[in-house]
Order: C-alpha cells, then sequence, then structure tokens
C-alpha cells in the first residue's frame, strides 16, 4: 500500500481499522532515511510490511519523526523504534516525555475514544529516553547531502505539533495543521480537538507554512494535496467559519455540536455513508465542538481564574 508522491517521497497509507486512504505516514529517501508519522499501535503490522517491502531493513531507518503525539500519528513509536534500532526518534519538545512515559496520554486517550482505543487504535509503548531527539522551530533533519527536512513549529491543533519541510521536492508534511481531506470525502474540514486547540495559533501556523512556498502539502489523512496556497487559504477560511459558528452558540448558550452540523453537514449530503462515517470517527464534530468549547472558556476565563 505505498506509490511515490513526490522525488524519493513515499506515501504509505497505513490503514487505521483496515479502512484505506485514511492514515498516511512518508518515508523520505536518501543515505540516511526518515520516516514521517508511525500511524498507530494497531497499523504497526501494516508500516512494517511495506517497509520491508521497500527494502528498509532494521538498521536502514536513520529516524522516525512525528508531526505530533496524537495516538493516529503515533502510537506505533514504542513499536517501530524497537524495529529500527538505530532509529532516532525526533519529536516536539512538548510532546517527548509522553513518548517515554505514555500513562497520561494513553489515560485521557481512553477517555475520550473507550472502547475503541484498543479495537481502533491500540496504545502507545513507551521509546527510551535515550533515543528521542527534540525538534526545536527551524531545526534540519539531515536525509542526505542534498536533502534536508526543515521542522517548522506550528500548534493550534496541538501545542506539540510540528511540520517537516522537505527541501528536496519541496513538499511540507503538515500533519493536522491544515486539516482533514480524505479522498473518499473530497471535504476539507479543520481539525479542533481538545485540549490544545486554539483559533490564533492555528492561523498563524497556516500562514507560516504558506511563507515557506511548499510545492505540496502531504496530510496525514490523508495523502499530497497540489496547489497549497490555495488549500492553505481554503484550510484558513474554513477554520475561521467553524470558529464563528461555534462562537456564536457558546454565546447563546447553545449547543456546539448541533450548531456545527446545521451549518457544515450538508457538505457531506452527498458523501457514501462509509466514507461519512471515516470522517466522523477520525474527525468528528463532537470532538471539533468540545475543542472550540474548551477554546472558548479559557479564552474568556476572567484573568483572576490564572492566579495560584
Amino acid at each position: 500500500m505505498s506509490r511515490l508522491i513526490a522525488p524519493g517521497v513515499i506515501e504509505i497509507d497505513t490503514l487505521l481499522g483496515g479502512w484505506e486512504r485514511v492514515t498516511a505516514g512518508y518515508l523520505i529517501e536518501g543515505p540516511a532515511p526518515v520516516l514521517v508519522e508511525t500511524g498507530s499501535q494497531s497499523s504497526v503490522p501494516t508500516l512494517l510490511a511495506a517497509l520491508d517491502e521497500l527494502g528498509v531493513a532494521p538498521n536502514d531507518l536513520a529516524g522516525v519523526a512525528v508531526t505530533h503525539i496524537h495516538l493516529d500519528h503515533a502510537g506505533g513509536v514504542g513499536d517501530v523504534a524497537r524495529a529500527f534500532p538505530r532509529a532516532t526518534v525526533y519529536v516536539h519538545e512538548r510532546g517527548a516525555r509522553h513518548l517515554v512515559d505514555p500513562g497520561r496520554l494513553v489515560d485521557s486517550a481512553s477517555r475520550v475514544y473507550g472502547s475503541l482505543l484498543d479495537s481502533l487504535y491500540g496504545r502507545l509503548d513507551p521509546t527510551p529516553a535515550e533515543r528521542i531527539h527534540v525538534l526545536a522551530d527551524g531545526e534540519e533533519l539531515r536525509v542526505g547531502p542534498d536533502r534536508v527536512l526543515t521542522a517548522v513549529d506550528s500548534p493550534g491543533h496541538a501545542k506539540h505539533h510540528l511540520a517537516l519541510h522537505d527541501s528536496l521536492s519541496g513538499v511540507l508534511f503538515a500533519g493536522d495543521a491544515v486539516g482533514v481531506r480524505l479522498p473518499d470525502a473530497g471535504v476539507l474540514r479543520p481539525s479542533t480537538p481538545p485540549p490544545d486547540f486554539d483559533l490564533d495559533q492555528a492561523l498563524t501556523s497556516l500562514h507560516r507554512f504558506g511563507e515557506r512556498r511548499p510545492t505540496g502539502l502531504a496530510l496525514a489523512h490523508y495523502g499530497l494535496v497540489g496547489n497549497p496556497a490555495d488549500l492553505l487559504d481554503e484550510a484558513s477560511g474554513t477554520l475561521r467559519r467553524w470558529a464563528e459558528v461555534a462562537e456564536q452558540a457558546w454565546k447563546a448558550g447553545e449547543d456546539i455540536a448541533a450548531a456545527l452540523d446545521t451549518a457544515f453537514g450538508a457538505e457531506l449530503a452527498g458523501v457514501d455513508p462509509a466514507h461519512r462515517d471515516k470522517l466522523d470517527t477520525l474527525n468528528g464534530v463532537h470532538s471539533n465542538a468540545a475543542g472550540f468549547r474548551r477554546w472558548l472558556d479559557t479564552r474568556n476565563r476572567p484573568p483572576a481564574a490564572h492566579q495560584h
């Protein structure tokens, strides 16, 4: 389930839940190859089989980078680090401790996902601290003599989010910062989950991506999208519209999820119900509404609440 999408960039379908074209990992080829995103723990067998088929031997992989530590992106890190003993694991500074000691992350995920955690995502095995390298904004990860991946700190979706910009192909690996656009549903939706979502940070991150003039945007959900400038404009506009609807409902004391569903549910009217289900599981209106609610509550808290 892998294909070349740009020079030296291979998209691997990690088949979350057995679903095609929902979760992607990307192998960046060179003397020191790097895998961007492992997918969930449940996807590890699929991922390892794909890397094996691509001829990546256990001692070949030099790096594993995750855009952030949500389980559909980084749940496989512990397993992949074991399978590739020479690979350095690259992560945002705010995510590193959770890879070393995943207890709290898994606990909070089990509250959010319930039984889906084990049936769909799996958990997260710890990674030894000495295997982890924290990526700073603007830091370069060398894949080959003429290829570096530059880290772009990009909070908004999560405070531990970073993108990676490939110097050779020009592709920017955007994680979830641009939103979710499943090829089978075709609609770009923002991804605004609790507890970290922040509208201003999310919009700033999109602007920073645009300033880098990427040739394409590789989304974790899902695949390479051309016309990056247009997509970033669309992502900003969509995010602002969702935020306006959420804020109106919040101010009126109404249900934010219901308001979002009323405003944007029709976009999916023509989409096959099976594809709609995938989108709902991965990026449902309820999760986005909870993120907006938390952001609005936090932003509008009186200053006294911040004193300890």
